[in-house]
């Protein structure tokens, strides 16, 4: 019988995509981690890895294999949702990955609520960066995260995931206070502030003003909304921000609806093994709970 331990480790570097990432994610050494795989090409009886200049990239077989491991280890999930289930009280840890936005005003109520409801279990937040969070979740780095989609960007190629709908949150232009709703077209000569290039909040706004036909001058760039905020505010920029960014409060600068209107969609992303583990059963039930409220400030 192979061993387990071995076969995780190549489903780790198919996920990875090198030994020197699966040595760090899992605090080996990356000797350790290629020795324990030379192993289980030994117990395979096939070669599993060959080089590809400085890297080693999985042989067919090893890919077949990876599928397989994929199918046990979903199946171990469901046994361990099986076990939990049979507990009287809900414990253990449950790591959740999100973005800024939705940290504030959608995960954080949900921890306090999940708090308060089910006082032994362990909540563990991250926030991360853009679709990082999905192959983390995919690697078992996290149980459950909260993710977007921009519009025009494809939905997550992953598989093994499952997702559903919490809201679906308008993107609006951002002006500094006290001025009157603008047209698009018109602030094509003034500085802006998106995130940085690559990030899909960034391709989806440039793609807006292209579409009112100009070529926005980004003068900053940040992933922290806070700071668009506080240079809109300041008349330094202008820019674009998601009603969720106020949460409760009252916007403090000026939001114009695009023409059309454009929303991202905020989803939440689990592996199908654990979907219905008792833990992240009760983080969806808080998180719908609390995307309820939201949803009603999104639509106001």
């Amino acid at each position: 019988m192979y061993d387990l331990h071995r076969l995780r480790l190549l489903r780790e570097l198919k996920h990875r995509g090198t030994l020197a990432a699966v040595a760090s994610a899992l605090s080996y050494s990356p000797s350790t981690i290629s020795s324990q795989l030379s192993q289980l090409e030994t117990e395979v009886g096939v070669p599993l890895l060959e080089p590809m200049g400085r890297r080693v990239r999985l042989t067919p077989a090893a890919e077949m294999l990876v599928g397989h491991i994929e199918v046990i280890l979903d199946r171990l999930e469901q046994a361990e949702a099986d076990i939990a289930r049979a507990k009287t009280v809900l414990e253990g840890d449950l790591r959740i990955a999100t973005f800024q936005t939705a940290a504030k005003t959608l995960v954080l109520p949900a921890v306090e609520l999940l708090q308060r409801e089910h006082p032994q279990l362990r909540v563990h937040v991250h926030q991360e960066n853009e679709r990082t969070p999905l192959r983390a979740l995919v690697a078992h780095e996290f149980d459950l995260v909260i993710a977007e989609e921009y519009p025009g960007e494809p939905p997550s190629a992953l598989s093994g995931l499952h997702t559903q709908l919490l809201l679906e949150d308008p993107l609006l232009l951002a002006t500094p206070p006290d001025g009157e709703p603008p047209q698009l077209a018109a602030l094509a000569h003034l500085p802006w502030v998106m995130e940085p290039e690559g990030n899909a909040a960034r391709r989806w706004a440039s793609a807006v003003c292209r579409q009112a036909g100009f070529e926005p001058h980004v003068r900053y760039q940040s992933t922290d909304l806070t700071f668009h905020v506080r240079l809109i505010e300041a008349g330094q920029a202008v820019g674009f921000l998601p009603k969720l960014a106020w949460g409760v409060h009252a916007p403090t600068v000026t939001l114009t609806e695009l023409t059309p209107p454009n929303a991202r969609r905020v989803l939440i992303a689990t592996r199908t093994g654990s979907h219905d583990h008792p833990a992240v059963v009760a983080a969806r039930v808080a998180l719908d709970r609390i995307s309820r409220s939201a949803r009603d400030l999104t639509r106001s």
